[in-house]
């Protein structure tokens, strides 16, 4: 079967850029040839989010092997993983720079995998620095693209959604205003809905999330969520938990927890409260207000109707470049989908934990009137995300476009 597959691209010397498909390698032969769906996902969130789509491909029963890089959570869903998140999750320019070997060895091994004729179709899930090289290997070896959970080219510009348009078949996109930005810069989207609203389906209720904590029914919860990659962490955890302790001052009998990824362990003299790990929307659900990072910790809360405020620091070049770069007034997810800021932001060097205290001391009041406007934001965000079922969507996309064959090469010079 190889020597046809050499034998096919030596006759098609312009496989790789060809308007029109080759003729002369039969299409049942293509089809023999791949046999794997490949995921690549970089950090916690991709892995949750690709396990959800693995599961359901594995219900649906897909006759593929699942393989790619991810986490815990894909390797229980059925995905044989050929890299962890953990030695990969990094944020920010001067942080990738350190990470620059490690991802140009993974590039080089998928691409070669890539072009061995095994992969059906390849499934990206967020992570653009690094899933954009490989879906450009993919596009040249002509095998089909599905990015889900796309880069977040809203606030990065047009340059980005350029480079999509050229490199990608499909894209399946989470947020509602998305669809329409794609398909406006040619690129094939479908708005599959929010996969957190999937999650929220098995959400305990506030008494029972409370009980599960040790939480009593009177007593006020604050959330704090410092991040998942260790320079998040680095640079949060301080202020928040000064925050945090700003707030106890003021009222002693509050209660703090700290929500933690799987893999994150913080010295006790550090942060004198406990982690709760991998049960974030059960942290929301309790909490009276929670303290978040940017990005889809904002929606959880948001879904979970769990009032916050985002506060959020890196280096200081990282934000002197993004400031040149973003092309967004908010930072907190959970605002750029509301078009306004819901949820107060503190970045940078706004971040001082005794303004911060200010605000969440409101938003821990019962009877506060900002409080209650939040909730009600928050119900707007909510179900502007969607129905549930983004996974379900998503595997069924994958398995039309692995069956295929598609022309990938046609599809890029269109």
């Amino acid at each position: 079967m190889r020597r046809v597959a050499r034998r096919w691209r030596s006759r098609c010397k312009s496989w790789r850029t060809s308007n029109e498909r080759c003729r002369h390698f039969p299409a049942a032969s293509r089809r023999a040839l791949v046999r794997e769906i490949l995921f690549v996902a970089g950090e916690a969130s991709g892995d949750l989010h690709a396990a959800g789509v693995a599961r359901a491909l594995v219900a649906q029963g897909a006759p593929y092997r699942l393989i790619g890089i991810g986490g815990d959570q894909m390797r229980e869903a059925g995905v044989e993983l050929l890299e962890h998140t953990e030695r990969l999750a990094v944020m920010g320019f001067v942080e990738v720079l350190k990470h620059v070997p490690l991802h140009y060895r993974l590039a080089r091994e998928l691409e070669r995998r890539i072009r061995s004729g095994r992969v059906a179709l390849v499934v990206l899930i967020d992570y653009p620095g690094f899933n954009m090289k490989i879906a450009a290997a993919a596009r040249a070896a002509a095998v089909p693209v599905l990015y889900y959970i796309t880069p977040q080219v809203w606030a990065w510009g047009a340059k980005r959604l350029r480079e999509l348009a050229r490199t990608i078949t499909k894209a399946a996109v989470i947020l509602p205003f998305e669809e329409a930005l794609l398909r406006k810069h040619g690129i094939d989207a479908t708005f599959v809905g929010h996969p957190l609203l999937d999650r929220a389906r098995t959400l305990p209720d506030r008494a029972e999330a409370r009980r599960s904590l040790g939480v009593g029914e009177g007593e006020r919860l604050l959330a704090l969520f410092p991040g998942s990659r260790a320079q998040e962490i680095a640079r949060h955890l301080d202020p928040f938990v000064e925050t945090a302790r700003e707030l106890q001052r003021r009222d002693p009998a509050l209660t703090v927890v700290v929500s933690a990824a799987p893999h994150v362990a913080i010295a006790p003299e550090r942060c004198p409260y406990p982690l709760v790990h991998s049960a974030s929307f059960t942290v929301l659900r309790a909490a009276d207000a929670a303290m978040c990072k940017s990005g889809t910790t904002t929606l959880e809360a948001a879904v979970a109707g769990c009032p916050m405020v985002v506060a959020y620091r890196t280096s200081a070049i990282t934000y002197a470049a993004a400031k040149r770069l973003v092309r967004i007034p908010h930072i907190g997810l959970v605002n750029v989908v509301a078009g306004r800021e819901v949820a107060p932001e503190f970045v940078q060097d706004a971040l001082v934990p005794a303004r911060v205290a200010d605000v969440l001391a409101e938003l821990l009041d019962p009877a506060s009137a900002r409080r209650g406007e939040m909730i009600s934001e928050l119900n707007r965000v909510r179900e502007s995300l969607g129905a549930p079922g983004a996974a379900e969507r998503v595997a069924g996309i994958a398995l039309d476009l692995a069956r295929g064959p598609v022309d990938v090469a046609a599809q890029s010079a269109s």
